[in-house]
């Protein structure tokens, strides 16, 4: 699978972490940054690792941030943007499944990162449900996004 990965400053260290083990699973990985250790902005990561998603250049995203709080919201401020935080391996497989999350969120300084690869690997593994029950939920996710797109345009 093809797959963005990003983090900032804070995320660095676990995002170097992951990046070798993900290779090995066979993944092709996009490194959208940042690049070291020095302080960054992790809206500037979030929105961009977003846009690779939405626009298609990888089928998912990871992003890493210190909390993956911060990340998250930033992230899922994008239109069409489903990034989900999760710290257990439950919640990134479902999230894909039930709730079709098109990134993984995660807080590095939170769990460590054998944990952080488990929870990767379910995340890519997950396929999205097709059964009604889903698909309607998430459809009534568009049509909130699309309310305020609506709102805001007006």
């Amino acid at each position: 699978m093809r797959i963005a990965i990003a983090s900032d400053h804070a995320g660095f260290d676990l995002k170097q972490g992951l990046l070798p083990a993900l290779k090995a699973d066979g993944h092709e990985l996009i490194d959208l940054g940042t690049h070291s250790r020095e302080p960054v902005d992790y809206p500037d990561y979030a929105e961009a690792i977003a846009l690779s998603v939405l626009n298609k250049d990888v089928e998912r995203g990871i992003l890493i941030c210190g909390s993956g709080v911060g990340a998250s919201i930033a992230a899922n401020k994008v239109p069409g943007i489903r990034a989900g935080l999760c710290h257990d391996c439950y919640s990134a497989h479902q999230g894909v499944e039930h709730d079709h999350m098109n990134i993984l969120v995660l807080g590095s300084r939170v769990i460590a990162l054998e944990l952080c690869l488990d929870i990767a690997q379910r995340f890519l593994a997950a396929q999205p449900s097709m059964e009604a029950r889903h698909l309607r939920r998430l459809e009534k996710v568009h049509q909130i996004e699309n309310r305020f797109l609506e709102r805001k345009a007006s």
